[in-house]
């Protein structure tokens, strides 16, 4: 396991740097587009932008990659995404940014596919499962990191624009100095939405749901606690404190939907989450370390929902299909993250910030009643044949070949 990540250390301090950068201009562009006058739809048409950039990334990069290669591709989008984060502080206009946005999220989608065909390369299915859990783990810790950021210089001016483009110009460099072989060529992602969503109904609408709330908390989130009196440092930790709470509580909730019907734990995970949304509605404005402690129990209970819509779809399929199940829900969640933050911004120019939570909290409510209605609709998969829950980050498809629930023989087939 030791020569697993020596092997890996370029790319993984490649992915680290790249993620920080990553994490960074996710929060500052709603807040300095919210700071140029920009009307909450025009911030809501900017993160839907980004997340129909990353669906079209998933979808064309895998050719990109199979004509020039994983570690030139790597090199190339990167370049754009250094290049097109400057080009947005020179030019301060919704179209511009616009555009910028879906290059940025192409640039994103397809950086993750390279980097997670290239672990899904070096690993076996002894590592498989750890190298994973490592991946998640940096995801994590460094998106915290480049969001925290924030805070560190103000977000007038150029300067934290060209700290994203140092970020993102220095992981190239472990990168483009390694040694190491190409990887194969990547996952093509295969669509039949018909056949998934007769396979797991509550997997595809609680992936589509789960994108509609996140894709508009990512995107008017900053805005939201911006607009309530935060400091642009309380801003930062406002949006950290989420992704903590999301961190501690994936792999309980997780290991609690294994011994039960993971329906009720998606279900009472939405419903609590709707209800720390109502709590974030009536503290906006009014107290700091409240809306610190109600986002915090909104990322225990919300992000978890992804991973166990995807844990109870592949309950339902052979192993041989999780690698297609799981990559037709992250395209689905890409879809529902395209259309919640204009739905949300919609609703916030006409009722104001606290909307934001209450979209939120009728989008978990309404799921997490769909989910309980389904327990009577359908039989339970007994507790023997429930797969282990592993935690999948909401990156690409690629990210789907490093389940160990995957059958190994599957896998071959990708290498």
């Amino acid at each position: 396991m030791k020569a697993t990540f020596v092997s890996l250390f370029a790319l993984l301090l490649s992915t680290a740097l790249l993620l920080t950068g990553n994490g960074l201009q996710g929060i500052l562009t709603p807040i300095r587009a919210n700071i140029e006058g920009f009307s909450a739809f025009s911030i809501g048409i900017l993160g839907s932008a980004y997340f129909a950039g990353s669906v079209m990334g998933c979808l064309v990069c895998p050719y990109i990659v199979k004509r020039v290669g994983h570690i030139r591709s790597f090199v190339v989008l990167t370049a754009i995404a250094s290049a097109v984060i400057l080009f947005q502080a020179l030019i301060i206009d919704l179209l511009t940014w616009g555009g910028c946005r879906i290059a940025m999220g192409f640039c994103f989608a397809g950086l993750a596919m390279v980097i997670e065909s290239w672990l899904n390369d070096r690993t076996d299915n002894k590592t498989r499962g750890q190298v994973l859990s490592v991946y998640t783990a940096i995801n994590l810790t460094f998106v915290t990191l480049g969001q925290l950021m924030m805070g560190w210089f103000s977000p007038y001016g150029f300067t934290l624009f060209i700290l994203v483009s140092i970020l993102l110009s220095i992981s190239i460099l472990p990168v483009a100095l390694t040694g190491a072989m190409a990887p194969p060529p990547l996952l093509e992602v295969k669509l039949r939405l018909r056949w998934l969503f007769s396979r797991s109904v509550i997997g595809c609408v609680g992936c589509f749901s789960v994108g509609l709330a996140n894709g508009a908390f990512w995107t008017l989130g900053p805005v939201f606690s911006q607009e309530s009196g935060m400091s642009i440092h309380s801003v930062a930790i406002f949006m950290s404190v989420a992704v903590i709470g999301g961190a501690l509580s994936q792999w309980p909730a997780g290991k609690v939907s294994d011994t039960m019907d993971r329906r009720k734990v998606i279900g009472a995970c939405c419903f609590f989450a709707g209800i720390m949304g109502l709590g974030l509605t009536l503290v906006h404005g009014n107290s700091v370390t409240g809306m610190w402690v109600f986002i915090f129990l909104f990322g225990v209970f919300t992000f978890p929902v992804y991973s166990l819509c995807v844990a109870h779809a592949n309950d339902s399929v052979s192993r041989e299909d999780f690698v297609e199940v799981s990559s037709g829900l992250l395209l689905i969640f890409g879809v529902g993250a395209i259309i919640g933050p204009l739905l949300a911004s919609k609703l916030i120019q006409h009722f104001g910030q606290p909307a934001l939570f209450l979209f939120t909290a009728t989008i978990h409510g309404l799921t997490g009643s769909f989910a309980f209605y389904r327990i009577t609709q359908r039989d339970r998969v007994s507790i023997e044949e429930l797969e282990d829950f592993v935690v999948i980050p909401q990156t690409s498809p690629e990210v789907n070949l490093l389940d160990p629930r995957s059958e190994s023989t599957e896998l071959e087939d990708f290498k």
